[in-house]
This record gives structure tokens, sequence and C-alpha cells, in this order.
């Protein structure tokens, strides 16, 4: 089958391939992918900036996101059928989505949302899921509480948007001037454009923030929460309970170390810090499903590659520029 695939390390390191058809496990689903979506952490795991975490074999097919119709179900599945439209973020060492065919444990799977195009449900599973296990999970978001969101017409930003608001949160973001009304339509109260002010001169007494652009804008983050506030950020550094979840404790004190800069800085201020390691988990999509199907939720896209020009599609990605997600079809 054809396929997309990341032979080296680097920028230059994912090229098409054929490759042998995956076949489907005990617990598992073949997919026939019909749309795929690109996420930043595409390119960190094409780069190899997360090696020393997530040790893939080289060569591996690249993608998170996917969405399909399933061909073929292992003996121990029981929830799902043949011919089901199912969506899912691919756990991760499983990974493989920019590919004709995949093999996804059923865990991680859901049925796609019915009001959604096969395009419009692969662009929602991991900004989706990392809203999800960010607001409710890490953050235990309250209605009434106040949440910044940073770079809201982003692909997650978009999406962390409209959680939080379906949560009860007070929302408020920062985007480019262009973006303003975009944002506010996805429900943001508040809008800081960030072209003209800076965010931390205008905003405080924060319950959660969500940081997904780095270190600069996370460190000044810490300064809008309230006492005992949460700065979440999925961009990094680690912290030591990201070795639980790798299943690798040995590695608690190197997260430790890598974290400690800002976890120190965060004690200073009286608040929290948190790093998002999001997981796959498809009872988790279920519920997201029904709140896309409410219309509570609403996909963000940007746009559409075909997926004979998925290189293309990352490197769109890249510059920086998306105002959605960027799906590539089939």
């Amino acid at each position: 089958m054809k396929a997309f695939v990341v032979t080296h390390y680097g920028p230059d390191g994912l090229e098409a391939a054929d490759v042998p058809t995956p076949t489907a496990g005990p617990r598992d689903v073949l997919v026939d992918v019909r749309a795929a979506s690109i996420n930043p952490l595409d390119k960190m795991v094409r780069n190899g900036e997360l090696k020393q975490l997530l040790k893939y074999e080289l060569p591996f097919v690249l993608g998170h996101d996917v969405s399909g119709v399933i061909t073929q179900v292992g003996p121990e599945v029981r929830d799902f059928k043949v011919g089901d439209e199912i969506f899912a973020r691919a756990r991760d060492l499983r990974i493989g989505t920019f590919a004709e065919q995949i093999a996804i444990d059923s865990g991680d799977i859901a049925l796609k949302p019915r009001s959604l195009s096969f395009e419009e449900a692969a662009a929602v599973p991991l900004v989706a899921l990392a809203a999800w296990q960010a607001l409710v999970g890490l953050a235990s978001v309250k209605p009434g509480q106040k949440v910044l969101v940073h770079a809201g017409a982003g692909g997650l930003g978009s999406t962390v948007i409209q959680v939080a608001k379906h949560l009860g949160a007070h929302v408020a973001t920062t985007a480019h001037s262009k973006d303003v009304e975009k944002v506010r339509a996805l429900g943001a109260d508040e809008v800081v454009d960030y072209t003209s002010t800076d965010f931390a001169e205008v905003l405080s007494g924060y319950d959660v923030v969500l940081d997904s652009l780095g270190t600069a804008s996370l460190e000044k983050s810490l300064t809008v929460l309230k006492p005992g506030g949460l700065a979440i950020s999925v961009v990094g550094p680690p912290d030591p309970h990201m070795a639980d979840q790798l299943g690798k404790p040995l590695l608690k004190p190197v997260m430790s170390l890598l974290s400690r800069k800002i976890r120190s800085r965060a004690k200073k201020l009286g608040v929290r810090y948190s790093f998002l390691f999001m997981e796959a988990n498809g009872t988790q999509l279920k519920t997201l499903a029904a709140l896309y199907d409410d219309g509570i939720l609403q996909p963000v896209l940007d746009r559409t590659f075909p997926f004979t020009d998925t290189i293309e599609a990352m490197a769109y990605v890249e510059q920086g520029k998306a105002n959605g997600k960027i799906v590539v079809t089939r």
C-alpha cells in the first residue's frame, strides 16, 4: 500500500513509499483511511524531538489522526464491525495514519460523529482529546472559572475555547487582529490581539492557562493565574508525571530536571504547572463525538490536501499560517 514513511529523523525525513498492508491483531480493527489530519506532533516525531521517549523503529509510517471505514475486526473486538465509520487518534508507537490502511487498537477508536464528514472527523481526535484531557482531566474546570487559551484561532486553541465554554468557563484567548471575530464566534468572552497588546498586562485572576506556544509564553502565563491556578503546556517541558504515563518511572529524575525551572517559578508565584502528554482514548472520543453531533463543538478546518500531497501539507503546517486544521484526503 501507499504510505508516507519516516526513513530518518529530520525535516527531510518523510518520504512516499510502498509498504506492506498491516494486519489486525486480536484487539485491532483494520481501517481503510479516508482522511488524516496534520498535527505539530507529527513534525516533532519526524524530526526526532521525542526519540528518547518514543522509540520508533525506523522506517515507520507517520500520522496520528484518522477517519475511515473498518474493513476487518480482530477476534476479540466486540463493539465494532466491518463497515463502521470511525475516527481515532492512534496510540503512540502504533501511529501510521498517513497511509491507505492502518491497524488500530479498538480501544482507541469511536464511531465517527454522524454530522461530520470524513475530512471534518479526521481533524478533531487529537485536538479534542487534548482539550478534554487538559480541562476535564488535569484542571477539573468548573462553571464560572476563568480559562485562558493561547492561539485561539489554531487547531488546538479553537477546540479548547469550545470545550471550555461547554464546561461553563469564562474564556479568554490570544489571537491575531484578523481572527478576533472568528474566536469570538467560537465562544471566547475576551480576546487579546497579540499584535498590539501584551496579554499579561490586561489579564489576571485566571484559574487555568493552556499554552501551546513555548517557554516565553508559558513563563508569562504564570503571572496571570490566581493563587493555586494551573498552567498547562502541550509543548513542554515535561514534568515527572509524564514518566508515569510512559510507564518509565526511571525517567522521573530526568523529567524533574527538565521542568525544574518552570516548576520553581510557578511555586514562587503560588501557582502550579503541568505538562499534558495527550493519550489515545476511544471512550473519551465517544463522549466528544456526541458533543459534535449535538452542535456543541464544531471542527475548524483551514484547508485540505490530496493524500498524494501529504509532504506539502506538512510543509504548510510548518509555515505556521494554518488557521485551523490541515487535512489530507483519499
